[in-house]
């Protein structure tokens, strides 16, 4: 039985499928560094529509689940957005972001000077950083050489990786280098703090700033789901106080989730605006994920 027949019976409205499809992330400008796991490239699409339907351009994109940074990175870029805040709790994530907008031009020398064998990379790994900087290019190193971009505890690094080229597959140092070039360009725009995106998020409980958007990407990590937990190292959120955070906050906001029973529920409850968009995952099988907001933005109110 479909998993969208299941909700279906369990009382729920169908969910439309968003007009915009998701995209093929080549077709994409990559910006981020990074290689995320649950990275967001392919809703690129829906973020330029949401922020080009602002009445004036918004001052402000709060991230507070950053990881890769892609929106954020993109909303600046294009220059959709005055400017960003990016928020992580992740400690070694953060202290890459940290790196990159502080001392962009160091992390660039650092990347084409490495040279990524497998010794390199496990004695990196079992490296101390000294300093801001090395405790940067320790991330982007270990993000770019292990299986799946995974920073997590217990994460592998790549065998066979990208054309048999083994655990230096996805390191490309002019590729890399010119996105941190970008993001210093740039950096002046995009703020950056290392805190709980939730208790953040809370923070702005009885603001009201019509030009101010938030992007929020949490962990997958609904109705059990395993993925959230395999993939990153603070995978813990409470997902009935996210919503609740939401439906007491006046912000305009952009939410992803996996198509999970708990978070259909959770959209019903709060009257959220939703739609869902299929996507190929890493294994190249189709999943539904849904795009939540405040107010319709993609058709949906013809199907709730």
């Amino acid at each position: 039985m479909a998993l969208l027949d299941l909700f279906d019976m369990a009382g729920f409205a169908p969910i439309k499928t968003s007009p915009i499809p998701a995209v093929n992330v080549a077709t994409v400008p990559q910006r981020s560094p990074l290689r995320y796991p649950g990275g967001k490239t392919w809703l690129i699409p829906h973020i330029r529509a949401w922020l080009k339907g602002f009445r004036a351009k918004p001052r402000l994109l709060i991230e507070p689940f950053a990881g890769g940074g892609i929106v954020s990175l993109t909303a600046v870029m294009e220059d959709l957005v005055q400017r960003c805040l990016m928020v992580e709790l992740d400690h070694d994530v953060a202290a890459f972001w940290h790196a990159a907008l502080r001392f962009g031009p160091t992390m660039k020398e650092l990347v084409l000077g490495f040279n990524p064998t497998r010794d390199a990379i496990v004695a990196l790994a079992a490296s101390q950083p000294c300093g801001i900087v090395d405790h940067g290019f320790r991330t982007l190193v270990l993000n770019r050489t292990r299986r799946g971009g995974i920073l997590a505890p217990g994460a592998a690094l790549s065998r066979a990786g990208e054309n048999g080229r083994g655990v230096a597959s996805r390191w490309y140092p002019q590729t890399i280098a010119h996105r941190l070039d970008e993001i210093d360009r740039h950096a002046k725009r995009i703020s950056f703090c290392e805190t709980d995106g939730l208790q953040l998020l809370e923070s702005l409980l009885g603001c009201s700033n019509s030009r101010t958007a938030i992007f929020i990407d949490p962990p997958y990590t609904a109705g059990g789901k395993r993925a959230g937990k395999r993939l990153y190292a603070h995978n813990e959120v409470n997902h009935p106080g996210l919503f609740s955070i939401l439906a007491d906050s006046k912000q305009d906001f952009l939410m992803t989730y996996d198509y999970a029973p708990e978070i259909v529920a959770l959209i019903d409850k709060h009257g959220f605006s939703v739609v869902q968009v299929t996507m190929k995952n890493t294994h190249h099988a189709k999943v539904p994920e849904l795009i939540i907001s405040r107010r319709p933005l993609f058709g949906e109110e013809a199907s709730r």
